[in-house]
């Protein structure tokens, strides 16, 4: 059964090990990259929830929620304000296309929904024009592309 485990010290090198395939390194940062980001967010008074995916006890993923803008983005998109951000999502590549990260989006949603930092009127996202896989995946989930770009990549709203 996939689950969400909040990051912590006994599970980060689960999470630090994994990686995508090379094709697909384009597409995401390292965990690696996303833990500091994470920690950078947190401590200029803005919000990241960085979860290791697990199915049983085997990490198998990596994804991490934010919400707002923090002191420091300065170039953050008009949609971070006051919304959840789908910020990270990444599948090792020995776990891939067995269906984790379908469930993973939408374990992220179910905890996106408790509202943890209060309402909000929407979830969005960001990626690559040229990942496809992760366009159809979001849109299966009912995200909408909006037309604006946040640096080189597509975003898309999902109304909460």
């Amino acid at each position: 059964m996939l689950r969400l485990e909040k990051v912590n010290g006994k599970n980060v090198w689960d999470i630090l090990k994994l990686s995508v395939l090379d094709s697909q390194k384009s597409f995401v940062a390292t965990n690696e990259v996303s833990m500091i980001e994470a920690y950078c967010a947190i401590t200029a008074n803005g919000f990241a929830f960085p979860f290791g995916i697990y199915d049983n006890d085997t990490a198998v993923g990596f994804v991490m929620i934010g919400f707002d803008a923090d002191d420091y983005w300065t170039d953050a998109p008009k949609i971070a304000k006051g919304n959840y951000n789908l910020w990270r999502l990444m599948i090792d590549k020995n776990y891939q296309h067995k269906g984790y990260g379908k469930e993973a989006v939408r374990l992220a949603l179910d905890f996106i929904k408790t509202l943890p930092c209060g309402k909000a009127e929407y979830c969005w996202l960001s990626y690559e024009k040229e990942n496809e896989i992760a366009r159809d995946l979001y849109a299966s989930f009912g995200f909408e592309e909006t037309g604006e770009m946040d640096g080189d990549e597509i975003i898309a709203v999902l109304k909460l």
